[in-house]
């Protein structure tokens, strides 16, 4: 119950996010597809394009259904209530202080590494739930995930840019500052469609994580 609660929560909340942004995207929109997808992510939106908008979405949701779904069921299953708490807990430390800033570089240091280490199994996991729910990703997941700055987060990212045939990563700005960043995929960057097509795709890995979680749990 505990887990359905709360990764259940979470998983319902990206999806509610995500078709956000889809839905005036497709309606031609731009304006208020960017505000939506400025609730997702931490880059500037002000300037996206729709390709802009639609990759920075896909990103989201992929690198999100690692952090906010996969991790948390995990970790349960693992360690039970204080495995998902403590996994809770770390993912929120590293998205509030986990960056470098002067006044908290060690703790934002700590919080980041630890994400990392939580997050190793399941960014993988996530992965190959991508590219199975995707019908193809797997190669471009093995080929391009080490090119990610993150050691994780390459891994949904990568699988889910193979399964929908595009190109996602490159160049963003920060705060006004450009942060170069590798290409993950092939082909082009996504459009309306591909964001579409990338939430089913998440969807169709929900169905699958939990199957597995079912699982598990029966052979418990």
């Amino acid at each position: 119950v505990i887990l359905v609660a709360t990764t259940g929560f979470a998983q319902r909340s990206l999806d509610d996010h995500v078709r956000a942004v889809v839905g005036p995207l497709r309606a031609g929109d731009l304006i208020a597809a960017r505000g939506a997808v400025a609730r997702i992510v931490g880059r500037d939106t002000e300037a996206l394009d729709e390709a802009g908008v639609a990759l920075a979405a896909t990103e989201s949701l992929a690198e999100s259904f690692c952090d906010g779904v996969v991790a948390p069921a995990f970790w349960f299953l693992v360690a039970g209530l204080p495995g998902l708490l403590a996994c809770k807990a770390i993912n929120t430390a590293d998205s509030m202080i986990g960056h470098r800033d002067d006044r908290y570089r060690w703790f934002g240091w700590a919080a980041a590494r630890s994400d990392d280490v939580v997050n190793w199994v399941p960014a993988r996991l996530s992965g190959l739930m991508i590219a199975a729910a995707g019908g193809g990703g797997f190669r471009t997941m093995v080929r391009d995930a080490r090119h990610h700055a993150s050691p994780n987060g390459g891994w949904p990212e990568s699988a889910m840019a193979g399964a929908l045939g595009r190109r996602l990563g490159g160049p963003v700005r920060y705060d006004g500052e450009a942060a170069a960043r590798a290409w993950l995929g092939d082909g082009a960057m996504p459009e309306a469609a591909d964001l579409a097509r990338a939430l089913w795709i998440y969807r169709r890995a929900c169905l699958l994580l939990w199957v597995m979680v079912g699982g598990v749990a029966w052979l418990r």
